[in-house]
């Protein structure tokens, strides 16, 4: 499976914003907010080698890759997208310049790489026609 399907496959569940939180909130020092306005929100998202987040939530989005990662993904109550129904974490590689679609849901994040992690995030804020 190819890491833009694996990465779409984890990302693809529903989840309530109660359950996790907005990143730019509760995250600040990975997420930093880069334009909004009523159809979106762009996000800057950087992590150092090593570092993670909390759980937190994102809407459906596009995804645009600024450098090689490989993250790791551990998500609430041991639910996971239908790629992984018997755990709790997954890894996934993404190349630079790869551009995805990601669905709604929460995550914990987790940089498993010796170099940055970098890529902005465009979240959905109008429904899809």
């Amino acid at each position: 499976m190819r890491p833009v399907t694996l990465l779409l496959s984890l990302l693809v569940f529903a989840a309530s914003p109660a359950v996790a939180q907005d990143p730019i909130v509760v995250d600040s020092k990975h997420y930093k907010l880069e334009f909004e306005n009523e159809h979106v929100r762009v996000i800057r998202i950087t992590y150092g080698p090593g570092e993670e987040s909390v759980m937190h939530y994102h809407p459906a989005a596009v995804a645009v890759f600024l450098v090689d990662q490989k993250v790791q993904f551990t998500f609430p109550n041991g639910e996971t997208a239908e790629t992984f129904p018997n755990g709790e974490t997954a890894e996934v590689e993404t190349k630079a310049g790869e551009t995805i679609w990601t669905e709604a849901g929460p995550h914990l994040p987790k940089n498993l790489t010796e170099g940055p992690l970098e890529l902005i995030l465009v979240e959905m804020k109008t429904p899809s026609r």
